[in-house]
């Protein structure tokens, strides 16, 4: 018998084909199948539905602590002289909660901040309705939305690619990275988490829409979230266009159909697979007109908050501050540029980076159109092999075109917070491109580990310091300083910090600075005049602030300080036509209404005046001024225990009023309430030693107080000396003091003196009133008696 012949098996190349088209559909997608994992490397692939659930909740638990190792420190933050104060703290609307009144002004408003975004005032008032104007709660809110984002933006990965680990190591980057320090720490870009939030919920349910494509109600959810979106920030306009980039990656429903599992995502949809592998990475396939058709309705959406953003942008550009197209166009360039580099090295970020002039340097154009260029065509050149490079870096250039300033609002060059949602994209390129570098290597896993740890350490690190300069105003302003140059608008704000701190000598400087930067800066020429009329030199604060509003005819700040500086001068019709203006041009603004009231109180307007004390207080509750104001008029027309309610209200808020203090203690005296009074006539020289009003009036107090318990001739003498010292000039009235004190401590010599000298300036000065009262006291002196009030006087 002959040899059976041996029957080789033959070789499994259907298998093996199977095995290499699934390890190319994992690293289209950037993962690896569990089962190839172990020998291949590199991240662990996971569906949705697979991963352990105390896995998942301690990725997301880890992302939360990690957005609040970084920006939980903001909850002991102040609020900062950067629009703070148009948002919040000096906003009628959003200041005093919700209302009704406040709901209307947010979908109609267009002027608050050059911006139309309902859905950001509204979070902001339901943050003064809880927090009142306490800034770490609004800081809080911030914290928690952004910390939110940062979960979303992982879920969302993990559910459109399969990713588990790359969608936590992108999602952690971008709860970590310094640049996103603007956009949490400062509560004025509100709108960028609160928008960045309705982006992730408006992909999540664009995730759950695609997997029924026909569903009307999934379809009308994803519009109205969208929309929500939009309402908190109008740069979602480009939300669309993301979408379509995720069709082509990973949600693959660009490829063709017959075969090519369209929904990666659900396991229990996918297809069997019958056409090559390359064709997996989006090789050949027809341009998706049904996909395009179906984002119509969004696109439409797009165009209308569009238009909603110029309207609300219209008029409020000076006519200096306007850049021809060119300029914008080359800007937008080197913008996009500079962002890249800040995502790698994010170092030197500063609140406000200073425009260019109109000479942009040539080579910084054609080097940033070089860079963007390359990396376009590199991305495009792969786009088969990795087309997660492709959709990253068109999310990044998609989602920074309606920020980079082609359409102009405001006058910065760029923003760390526009990066806010386009860095995801960068995020996504890189993280996936290492999830897929050597494939084979099998220490691939503990590599990205590794290197994963050490790049999130680092940004932990410099995030933590960037947040650390938001604390308040000062060091945020000074640390711009030191990052750019020929910064007006920090050199302004800065010195705006020193001038309201009582600083006005070291204000001076800054606002020099600025002015010497950009000559026509109008805020910083009447923050410049604030300074000089702290400092006493009133003419040329009047000067400051005309040329301010030469240069801004409607500056409501100008025109109130010019008015407060002209009643100094005693020019109170000019002060009340300036008022006057301001409420004209600002209803609601509260120092008008104070300022307008002081100038009414000194023509004897009293009742119209205190119509505007409370109206002050109406839109400003703890305005500490209003409410003394108010107390003096109330005072006036005999209604003293009002008036004290008020004196008490305004040193509740603010304790360091001197003047509240003085009036409160006249007020006190008045009622017989002679030790309080005593209290707070001392409080109020503790705070101003010299303060003569105070002075004065506790040394006849008490030398002449009713009750006896109180008077205290000695402390009355030396109290009415150093009042005749601080007068200069000797006043009658102060040398009246002086000689009721002097009686008062059996100086009776003394007394007879000063009341005489006091008789005589009074007749030269034609005051035949207080002549003819000082010699009755006189005749009192000269008899050897004291003279002391009775309580029918005080209470007059």
């Amino acid at each position: 018998m002959g040899r059976k012949p041996i029957r080789r098996r033959p070789a499994n190349n259907q298998g093996l084909q199977h095995r290499n088209r699934a390890v190319a559909e994992a690293d289209s997608q950037g993962t690896v199948p569990r089962e190839l994992a172990r020998r291949d490397g590199g991240f662990p692939a996971s569906e949705p539905g697979g991963k352990n659930r105390y896995v998942v909740l301690a990725v997301c638990g880890f992302l939360v602590l990690a957005a609040g190792l970084v920006f939980g420190q903001t909850v002991c933050y102040q609020f900062i002289n950067f629009d703070d104060d148009i948002y919040i703290y000096e906003n009628w609307q959003v200041s005093r909660g919700l209302s009704a009144e406040g709901i209307c002004w947010a979908f109609t408003d267009r002027h608050n901040a050059a911006n139309w975004h309902p859905l950001t005032w509204l979070s902001l008032m339901v943050d003064c309705q809880f927090y009142g104007l306490n800034a770490g709660g609004h800081h809080l809110t911030n914290d928690l939305l952004h910390a939110a984002t940062a979960v979303l933006l992982f879920l969302v990965l993990w559910k459109m690619t399969g990713g588990f680990w790359p969608s936590a190591l992108v999602a952690t980057i971008f709860a970590v990275h310094p640049l996103r320090a603007e956009s949490v720490a400062w509560v004025t870009a509100r709108k960028d988490v609160l928008s960045g939030l309705f982006f992730m919920l408006t992909l999540a349910v664009y995730v759950r829409y695609v997997r029924r494509p026909f569903s009307p109600g999934r379809y009308l959810l994803l519009a109205f979230v969208f929309t929500l979106g939009l309402m908190a920030k109008q740069s979602l306009v480009a939300l669309p266009f993301v979408l379509l980039l995720l069709d082509y990656w990973p949600l693959r429903r660009m490829v063709p159909a017959a075969g090519i599992p369209a929904h990666p995502a659900n396991p229990s949809k996918q297809g069997t697979q019958k056409c090559p592998p390359h064709e997996l990475h989006g090789a050949r396939f027809s341009f998706p007109w049904r996909l395009v058709v179906e984002k119509v309705p969004l696109f439409l959406l797009s165009v209308v908050f569009s238009l909603a953003a110029v309207w609300a942008a219209s008029g409020t550009q000076m006519p200096g501050e306007h850049r021809p197209l060119w300029w914008r166009i080359g800007n937008a360039l080197i913008s996009c540029a500079a962002y890249l580099e800040q995502f790698f090295f994010p170092l030197g970020l500063a609140a406000f980076y200073p425009r260019p002039e109109l000479d942009l340097p040539i080579w910084k154009i054609c080097g940033a159109f070089t860079i963007l260029l390359t990396v376009t065509v590199t991305v495009c050149v792969w786009r088969r092999r990795c087309p997660y490079l492709l959709v990253g870096w068109l999310w990044y250039l998609g989602m920074l075109v309606p920020v980079l300033g082609l359409v102009q609002v405001g006058i910065g060059a760029m923003a760390d917070r526009f990066t806010y949602l386009p860095q995801i994209g960068l995020c996504i390129a890189l993280v996936w491109a290492a999830a897929n570098l050597f494939p084979c290597w099998r220490f691939r896993y503990w590599a990205c580990g590794i290197a994963s740890a050490s790049v999130l350490a680092a940004l932990l690190g410099c995030a933590w310091r960037q947040a650390s300069f938001w604390r308040d105003s000062e060091p945020l302003w000074t640390h711009a300083l030191a990052c750019t140059s020929r910064n007006n608008v920090a050199h302004n704000n800065l010195g705006y910090v020193l001038a309201h701190r009582g600083q006005s000598d070291e204000a001076i400087t800054p606002f020099q600075q600025a002015l010497k930067i950009q000559p026509d800066h109008a805020e910083a020429r009447n923050n410049l005049g604030y300074a000089l009329a702290h400092h006493g030199q009133i003419d040329e604060a009047i000067a400051c602030y005309r040329q301010a509003l030469k240069i801004q005819p409607d500056y409501v700040e100008a025109h109130n300080n010019l008015g407060t500086a002209l009643a100094r001068r005693g020019q109170v019709d000019a002060a009340i036509a300036h008022f006057q203006q301001v409420l004209k041009l600002k209803p609601h603004h509260a120092e008008a209404h104070n300022n307008l009231g002081i100038a009414l109180t000194r023509r004897g307007q009293v009742d119209a005046a205190t119509a505007h004390f409370e109206q002050s207080l109406k839109i400003k509750p703890e305005f500490a001024e209003a409410h003394e104001n108010l107390g003096l008029a109330l005072a006036r027309r005999g209604q003293v225990k009002a008036a004290i309610a008020h004196f008490q209200q305004a040193l509740k808020i603010n304790p360091n009023l001197a003047g509240a203090h003085d009036n409160l203690g006249l007020a006190l005296s008045q009622q017989g309430e002679y030790a309080a009074a005593i209290v707070q006539l001392r409080e109020a020289i503790q705070l101003v030693p010299n303060h003569l009003v105070s002075v004065n009036r506790l040394a006849w107090l008490l030398a002449t107080c009713p009750a006896a318990s109180v008077r205290n001739g000695e402390e009355a003498v030396e109290l009415a000396q150093r009042a005749v010292q601080l007068s200069g000039n000797p006043e009658p009235a102060i040398l009246g003091t002086l000689a009721a004190a002097y009686a008062q401590a059996g100086r009776f010599a003394d007394a007879v003196e000063a009341a005489q000298r006091a008789i005589a300036l009074a007749s030269v000065r034609g005051d035949q009133v207080l002549a003819d009262t000082l010699r009755a006291r006189l005749k009192l002196y000269q008899a050897g008696s004291p003279y002391h009030e009775t309580p029918d006087q005080r209470h007059k």
